[in-house]
C-alpha cells in the first residue's frame, strides 16, 4: 500500500509524466466523444437484431471500441490497422526481404515495417467500409444510399478509422502504453456499466447465488490469465569472456524469457474470422431462389450453428492458429544467429543449428501449453452460456485477454517511468 501512494505521489509530483497520463486521459476522452456521433439513416431496432445474430460483428465491435454497435463515424475503429499489421506479419513468411527488415534490421526497419502497415491500412479501410455499408444497407439498417451520398459515407467511416490509428499512435508517442490497446481497452471497458445497469433491472434475490458463484469464478479466471500471460520459460544465456588490452569483458550469465503465451490474442481473430465469415456466406446462398444450392447452405448453416460442433471447430481452430502464429513472429534461427554474432553461448549447447534447435524444441513444448489455455478461454463464454442460460454471465475471449494484457502493459510501464524518476 505504501508503494503504491508513494508511485501516486510521483506521479502527482512530476510535470511530464502527469503531462502524459493526462494526454491519454483527454485522447480517450475525444475518442468516446467519437464513438457516440452516429451516420445517418440507422434502424435501431432491425440494428440490435442483426447484432445478435453475428457473433462476429460482436468481435469487431470490440476492435472498434464499442463504436460499430452505434453505427458511429468511427464504426471501424482500428480494425483496418490490425488486420493490416496481421498481413504484414503474414507477409513476412513470404516474403525474405520484410522478414529481414522485421527481424534483423533492428529498430529502424521496424519503424520502416509499422509505416507499411499504415499505408495499407488506407486501402483496408476504404474496403471495409464500403462492404460494412453494403451490407447494412442490404438488411435495411442503413437507408439506401447510392452514388455522391454512398462514397461520402465511406470516406467519412474511411476517414474516422485513420484519424482513430493516428490518435492511438500519438499516445504510443506522447503518452504511455500502446495507443493501439488502450482504444480498444477503453471500448471495452465503456460497455461494463451498461451491461451490469441491465443485469440489476432484471436481477432477483433467487439467482443470487448464480451471481455469486458467477464473481467468483470470474475472479479466479482473471487471476489465471494474468499467470499464464506472465508465465515465462527462461532459457540460461552466457556470454564469453573477451580481453581487449588489460580489460576483460563479457563473462556475464542472463537468461532468454519465452513467454509462454507468445501468440498474444491473434489465434482467436484469426479463428473467429475463419469461423465465422462462412457464415454470413451461408445465410446468404440460404436465401438464394436455387433450392438445392439453398439446401445444402442451409445445412452447413445448421451443422455451425450446433453449439458443440462450433465450439470443437473453434478450439481446434485457436489451436492451430496458436502454433502457426508463434511460428510467424518468432524465429530460433535469427535468435541462435544473434546471440552467437554476440559472444552469447546457451550452457551445454553448440552455437548455429544446435542453438536453433534446443530454442525451437523448447518453444513447441510450451507453444503447446499457451495453446490449450488460448482455446480454454476462446470456449469459456460458449461453455458459461450454455451452463447458465444467461447470455450477459460470460466471461473469457478476446476482450477479456485484451483487458488483462493492457493493464498488465501499463502498469509495467508506469512503473518504468516512475523508476527513472527516482534514479
Amino acid at each position: 500500500m505504501s508503494k503504491l501512494v508513494h508511485k501516486l505521489h510521483v506521479i502527482i509530483r512530476d510535470e511530464s509524466l502527469r503531462a502524459r497520463i493526462l494526454f491519454v486521459c483527454g485522447a480517450l476522452v475525444i475518442f468516446r466523444l467519437l464513438a457516440v456521433i452516429p451516420i445517418p439513416g440507422i434502424d435501431i431496432l432491425t440494428l440490435e437484431q442483426f447484432f445478435a445474430n453475428y457473433e462476429f460483428l460482436g468481435l469487431l465491435n470490440v476492435f472498434s471500441g464499442g463504436g460499430l454497435a452505434n453505427l458511429s463515424i468511427v464504426m471501424l475503429g482500428v480494425g483496418p490497422y490490425i488486420t493490416a499489421t496481421i498481413v504484414m506479419q503474414v507477409l513476412t513468411m513470404m516474403v525474405p526481404s520484410l522478414k529481414a527488415l522485421y527481424h534483423e534490421e533492428g529498430e529502424a526497419g521496424r519503424k520502416k515495417f509499422i509505416q507499411y502497415s499504415r499505408l495499407l491500412t488506407v486501402p483496408l479501410a476504404f474496403i471495409q467500409s464500403f462492404s460494412f455499408l453494403t451490407l447494412l444497407s442490404s438488411q435495411g439498417i442503413v437507408a439506401h444510399a447510392s452514388g455522391f451520398d454512398l462514397l461520402t459515407n465511406v470516406l467519412v467511416i474511411s476517414a474516422g478509422s485513420i484519424l482513430l490509428m493516428w490518435i492511438g499512435e500519438l499516445m504510443s508517442e506522447f503518452g504511455i502504453g500502446n495507443g493501439v490497446s488502450l482504444i480498444i481497452f477503453a471500448g471495452i471497458v465503456a460497455g461494463i456499466p451498461a451491461m451490469i445497469g441491465q443485469q440489476l433491472f432484471v436481477f432477483e434475490i433467487a439467482q443470487l447465488p448464480l451471481y455469486l458463484g458467477f464473481i467468483i469464478f470470474a475472479l479466479l479466471v482473471i487471476a489465471c490469465v494474468v499467470w499464464i500471460t506472465e508465465a515465462e520459460r527462461p532459457i540460461p544465456i552466457n556470454y564469453a569472456r573477451q580481453i581487449r588490452g588489460n580489460k576483460m569483458y563479457g563473462g556475464v550469465s542472463t537468461y532468454l524469457p519465452l513467454r509462454l503465451n507468445q501468440a498474444g490474442v491473434i489465434p482467436i481473430i484469426f479463428a473467429l474470422s475463419l469461423l465465422l465469415f462462412p457464415q454470413m456466406i451461408l445465410n446468404f446462398v440460404a436465401s438464394l431462389p436455387f433450392e438445392t444450392i439453398s439446401n445444402i447452405a442451409q445445412f452447413a448453416l445448421d451443422l455451425l450453428t450446433n453449439g458443440w460442433v462450433y465450439a470443437g471447430i473453434y478450439f481446434f481452430l485457436v489451436f492451430v492458429f496458436t502454433y502457426f502464429y508463434t511460428a510467424v513472429t518468432f524465429d530460433p534461427d535469427t535468435i541462435a544467429k544473434n546471440l552467437h554474432e554476440s559472444g552469447a553461448f546457451v550452457p551445454g549447447v553448440r552455437p548455429g543449428n544446435a542453438t536453433s534447435e534446443y530454442i525451437a524444441k523448447i518453444l513447441t513444448r510450451i507453444t503447446l501449453v499457451g495453446a490449450l489455455f488460448l482455446g480454454f478461454i476462446a470456449v469459456l463464454p460458449l461453455a458459461m452460456q450454455a451452463y447458465t442460460g444467461n447470455t450477459s454471465l460470460a466471461i473469457g475471449g478476446t476482450a477479456l485477454l485484451i483487458v488483462v494484457s493492457v493493464v498488465l502493459d501499463l502498469a509495467k510501464k508506469i512503473d518504468a517511468q516512475v523508476s527513472m524518476r527516482e534514479y
